[in-house]
């Protein structure tokens, strides 16, 4: 049983139900048809031959042909698929059979210029001296490197094992047209949502029928209480699609924040259109979520309409996620006010938010501590999850004993440097006063606005607190010097005796020193390691030194020891600032 022994529309009428079956182009199944005869002729043939088998398209008709290529030189490698020149004129000169000549690419003259391709034709009638004259060929037909010399072979019958062969080849070919066409279905509708039939459980993953092919829904990204049986419709979350060896793998989920978003956006019209927005989502599974919203039409209520008239629209997206209790809180781009929605049930005494290390500081009513936390701190954690910030939550208690603390302890300040009694002590801290420096260097009216402080009194603070401040400079600069630095960093501006002490422990004692440390070294940074935000220390951190401080200090000793040059800084900024107005003005006329 061969397939050169069927009929030839047969082979058409073949090719075409495999692809519909497969739902591939009818031509990548010919394709393979035409290499599986191919290896069945070298195999009859000789496998160094170069065979290769076309097959029309519209008749069925394959035709067997043998490609020999001209070759320059004389030593040839492949004898049953290349030629020397002296042989393809022999060839050509004393056989009577009509040769197809196609030339290669064509040797550029300049470097600038690309390769083109030469068609070469034999000229044997007046016919193929007319049509090679109307492509612009030149009249030389002699054989030269790189052309291919084409003859038809007679057509193989293949036998069993050619034919088990072919099959094997075909299958192969239609599997990765089957594979590809799956790939480019579904790569571009990652992100959105998909309905499924369940067809059976692997080791907790569930693999699901999606129609076009096989995806998969791991353990850990169903909903916990679920179980499925085969044949159960399932709705699920295209969340990647790769390109792998064994064909394209999809990955689905249900307990994706983008699962939610995207059942909101099938039930809420608003959403869809564009007029509401869902800024962020946070989920716990099963459990409980958070999702923001905004609305960017004044008439309409951006919680309302994802609510729906008597809960029906949230209502239907909790039901499809197994009960999950949803807040729906509005968006606000005020973190401090975002924050306090995003806390709701519980109420929110105050916010004190640090943007710089993204944490914030929430003070809760005493009764409200367990609200605001959750259930095993659920309510805080999605809250977090939803405005991005690290949250510490204090009842009013605990913030009043904390203040009472700073309190206490700049009094204690003030009592031991400048040598006060506690009462006097607690009026300069109850004014606002927290460091000696705000003492010592403040406008003189400020000090007298405190009751029982005149003007000679004022002076003395200041005096005093002057007074112990150079003290303290001139024993951290002892120090410092002790410990080795040198004068170049001693007299670079912006740094303070203590400061230079703190960068001599560190072992920076030359400006070369300094000018080698990065910004996040100098003024400490936040990174984030495993999915948790981690606190890096500074050398200068507790002198509240800014990135932006530091970076601009350590630039300036790089530029001092001429290792940068300020007119080069100087034309970057420039094109920075020139590049960013541009893009200001792209935005602003789109």
């Amino acid at each position: 049983m061969a397939i050169t022994s069927a009929n030839q529309l047969e082979l058409l009428q073949t090719a075409e139900a495999v692809a519909r079956e497969k739902m591939i182009d009818p031509g990548l199944v010919i394709e393979a048809m035409e290499e599986s005869l191919a290896r069945a002729a070298k195999s009859r043939y000789g496998a160094e031959m170069d065979i290769r088998v076309s097959i029309d398209r519209k008749t069925g008709r394959a035709t067997f042909t043998r490609i020999r290529t001209v070759k320059g030189e004389p030593e040839l490698e492949n004898y049953q698929a290349e030629m020397t020149i002296e042989a393809a004129k022999q060839t050509l000169g004393t056989q009577g059979k009509d040769y197809i000549v196609v030339s290669g690419m064509s040797q550029p003259e300049a470097e600038d210029e690309e390769p083109q391709p030469i068609r070469r034709f034999l000229l044997r009638t007046p016919s193929d001296l007319d049509r090679a004259l109307a492509e612009g060929v030149d009249q030389d037909t002699a054989p030269a490197d790189g052309d291919e010399l084409v003859d038809e072979v007679p057509p193989v019958e293949m036998g069993r094992i050619a034919a088990q062969s072919a099959k094997q080849v075909i299958l192969q070919k239609v599997r990765e047209a089957e594979r590809d066409r799956q790939y480019e279905e579904f790569k571009d509708r990652a992100g959105t949502i998909i309905n499924g039939l369940v067809k059976r459980e692997e080791y907790g993953n569930v693999i699901v029928d999606i129609g076009a092919g096989e995806a998969v829904l791991r353990r850990n990204e169903k909903i916990g209480r679920e179980s499925y049986r085969p044949g159960d419709r399932i709705r699920v979350y295209i969340k990647d699609v790769r390109r792998e060896q064994r064909g394209p793998q999809i990955f689905l989920s249900r307990t994706a924040p983008e699962f939610m978003a995207e059942l909101f956006k099938m039930e809420v019209p608003e959403i869809y259109d564009g007029i509401i927005e869902i800024k962020a989502v946070a989920r716990d599974p099963g459990s409980r979520a958070k999702i923001a919203v905004i609305s960017y039409d004044g008439s309409i209520d951006p919680v309302g309409a994802c609510v729906g008239m008597r809960g029906s629209r949230v209502q239907a997206v909790v039901n499809e996620l197994q009960g999950e209790k949803i807040d729906i809180i509005p968006w606000n781009d005020d973190q401090p006010t975002f924050l306090v929605n995003a806390l709701q049930p519980a109420e929110v005494s105050k916010v004190v938010l640090d943007e710089e290390a993204g944490k914030i500081e929430v003070v809760v009513p005493d009764e409200q501590l367990s609200l605001a936390i959750g259930r095993r701190g659920q309510n805080v954690r999605l809250a977090s999850q939803l405005t991005g910030l690290d949250i510490d939550i204090l009842t009013e208690e605990e913030e009043s004993a904390r203040r009472q603390a700073e309190f206490e302890e700049r009094t204690k300040l003030f009592m031991d440097t400048l040598d006060l009694d506690e009462f006097f002590a607690q009026l300069l801290v109850s004014e606002g006063f927290t460091s000696l420096e705000e003492v010592a260097y403040v406008e003189l009216d400020e000090l007298l606005v405190i009751d029982g402080v005149d003007e000679g009194t004022a002076g003395e603070l200041q005096a005093r607190a002057r007074d112990f401040l150079e003290e303290q400079n001139r024993k951290a600069l002892e120090h410092a010097r002790e410990l080795g630095v040198e004068d170049s960093l001693v007299n670079f501006e912006g740094l303070t005796p203590q400061m230079i002490e703190a960068l001599a422990e560190d072992d920076v004692k030359t400006l070369e020193d300094f000018a080698t440390c990065a910004d996040w070294e100098l003024a400490g940074g936040w990174t984030t390691v495993d999915g948790e935000r981690v606190k890096d220390d500074g050398i200068l951190e507790k002198f509240d030194l800014s990135l932006e401080e530091a970076q601009d200090m350590v630039m300036s000793a790089r530029i001092a020891l001429g290792w940068v040059d300020p007119a080069e800084l100087a034309a970057e900024d420039e094109d920075g600032d020139a590049s960013e107005a541009a893009d200001e003005t792209e935005e602003a006329g789109a």
